[in-house]
């Protein structure tokens, strides 16, 4: 404790060294916490160890940022599985239809797609970015890019002396109040590595591991199929596993194979389900229907129907539409004796058992599973082993489906984790104990 408060007395002062509270982490979450506070009339610094702020935000924008969902309330609370308990109270105070109302009041118009999806107009993330990060620094947030958070001394009066590696050499500075918002592990080339969760073990905060979240998984093809259809898509299907618990959940989609395995919206859908029955048992069962729009007699009937010269591949494709990939992966899951079993080969196609056996790693995922117990956090998010340090966002122990349900949590949890910042900072003198 006297090293690193000596080593912050040493440092040289930065821009926006008299800020008291500091947010680390310069994503949605931190951003949030930050514009709380700010708007508050607080003095806050914020620290990222990246050159610019939202990188993550703006590579999940990409190809159209899907800021949140159209979905009603109660079934949208019910996409964070094991954690929807925790996770409720924070949407029902900052909602999809909050986010909305807040995207709208930095200049940026959102609208509903055909899936219920909301995006803002344009549908790109950095015109809103840019105008958050301008409203930030109109409240007077100081930004600090480039300042990679490299350890910590809780103070035992609340908040804690900060250390960062940055272009300017070691720093630190001590803060009566601290938000962490560091994210998972996931994409770190774009900050999230992760690193934070020995920091916070050797504190004695319960962390559940980092595991891949909306990730693909790996399949172990044929040389021959990986060379020939790495890469393609398996269109309109619904794919389908069973939980530890019996219930089974389905989800329409296309399908991707790739050189490893298979990924997509429906596989990233199903990723919780699939990774913990492989933790279970070595390795997962994906149910894939490739015919989701013809009921399984109707199927049936046309592989029992006779095909007179005609090869089954072309009996396939002319009857049930069965070709490339589709016909590729039904040769490559099935044994040749079900190939000549209409009743096997009907059921086949309507359930495809494809055995996948590992997820694909951490860095490749979407997002991230485990981080900060919520048992490790009061309601306000502050961590009870270290008061006056809150936690926000991918950094705490939740997942939840893409479709706009992880910016929004992200966004609600850092919300919140503002909110309970502001509140202790402000204690009556009296409340200290």
């Amino acid at each position: 404790m006297v090293a690193a408060l000596n080593s912050a007395a040493s440092a040289p002062a930065a821009p926006g060294s008299d800020a008291t509270i500091a947010i680390v982490g310069g994503g949605p979450a931190g951003l949030m916490a930050a514009e709380v506070l700010a708007g508050a009339g607080e003095r806050v610094a914020l620290f990222d160890a990246m050159p610019s702020l939202g990188r993550k935000f703006l590579m999940a924008g990409k190809g159209g940022l899907n800021i949140t969902h159209a979905e009603p309330l109660a079934g949208f609370i019910g996409r964070y599985g094991a954690r929807t308990r925790e996770i409720a109270p924070l949407l029902e105070a900052f909602g999809p239809q909050a986010v909305r109302d807040w995207m709208h009041g930095l200049g940026v118009a959102s609208f509903v797609g055909s899936s219920g999806r909301v995006f803002p107009e344009g549908m790109k993330a950095a015109p809103l970015l840019r105008a958050w990060l301008h409203r930030l620094r109109t409240q007077g947030v100081a930004i600090h890019a480039r300042h990679r958070w490299t350890g910590w001394t809780p103070r035992p009066d609340g908040g804690a002396v900060l250390r960062f590696s940055t272009p300017q050499g070691e720093q630190a500075r001590s803060f009566d109040t601290v938000v962490l918002a560091l994210g998972g592990a996931s994409w770190p080339q774009l900050g999230a590595d992760g690193l934070w969760v020995d920091a916070l073990a050797a504190a004695a905060v319960p962390v559940a591991p980092l595991r891949p979240a909306n990730c693909g998984f790996d399949v172990g093809w044929s040389d021959f199929f990986r060379t020939h259809c790495a890469g393609q898509p398996v269109k309109n299907i619904v794919a389908a596993c069973v939980a530890e618990n019996g219930e089974r959940h389905a989800r329409p989609g296309d399908l991707m194979i790739t050189a490893s395995g298979v990924e997509g919206g429906p596989v990233y859908a199903l990723s919780a389900w699939l990774r913990e029955a492989i933790a279970t048992h070595g390795a997962a069962t994906l149910e894939i229907d490739l015919l989701p729009g013809r009921d399984a007699a109707a199927v049936l009937a046309e592989t029992a129907r006779p095909r007179g010269a005609r090869s089954l591949a072309s009996h396939l494709q002319g009857r049930l539409g069965i070709r490339d990939a589709k016909a590729k992966l039904l040769r490559e899951c099935l044994p040749a004796a079900t190939f000549a079993d209409p009743v096997r080969l009907a059921a086949a196609l309507k359930a495809l058992p494809l055995r996948l056996c590992a997820p694909r790693p951490l860095a490749e995922a979407i997002s991230t599973a485990g981080g900060v117990c919520f048992e490790a956090l009061d309601a306000t998010l502050m961590l009870r082993a270290l008061p006056g340090v809150f936690c926000a966002g991918e950094m705490l122990d939740w997942e939840a489906p893409t479709g706009g349900y992880l910016l929004t949590a992200c966004l609600a949890s850092g919300r919140a984790a503002g909110h309970g910042a502001l509140a202790w900072h402000r204690r009556a003198p009296e409340a200290v104990a």
